[in-house]
């Protein structure tokens, strides 16, 4: 086990299996030094916690609970990661991750929500998950989902 996975495990998760695509695509590609992982729903034993659109007015999904779902959003990237790369310690820096969080027409707080991702991101590599970053507010995800995050990540051979 390397020094990611072990951060892994102290962090008290476990990469989940990967995704299986919802559509005609993979989750993850090794092109060079450059991995691209498809926009990753937050998927739990291969099932939505939650759908719906992101905000805060009563029977949306809460701000808090979307930042959550990001968080597992990233979990299923850093597993995609894996899937296509082994050894998680040859990940150098993660370059780029976008989010995107089907949003309220009034909601605003699409970085936040981002967040979560980026915090998970930087638990579990440390200085190289800093990246850059976009959140999106967009009108609906596949699946009905709240929150995908995708991610760009540089690697060593």
């Amino acid at each position: 086990m390397g020094a990611v996975e072990e951060r892994v495990a102290a962090l008290g998760l476990t990469l989940p299996e990967t995704p299986a695509p919802v559509a005609a695509y993979r989750p993850a590609v090794l092109d060079g030094s450059r991995v691209y992982v498809s926009g990753q729903l937050p998927f739990v034993a291969g099932r939505l916690p939650e759908v719906g659109h992101v905000g805060e007015l009563v029977g949306l999904v809460t701000p808090q609970r979307a930042r959550e779902l990001a968080r597992l959003c990233a979990l299923n990237a850093v597993a995609a990661i894996a899937s296509v790369v082994g050894e998680l310690d040859r990940v150098q820096r993660v370059v780029k991750v976008t989010g995107f969080v089907s949003s309220d027409p009034s909601f605003t707080g699409q970085p936040g929500v981002v967040d979560g991702a980026s915090e998970l991101l930087g638990e579990v590599f440390g200085e190289a998950g800093v990246h850059a970053r976009s959140a999106v507010g967009v009108a609906a995800l596949p699946l009905g989902a709240p929150v995908e995050v995708e991610v760009i990540a540089h690697v060593r051979d």
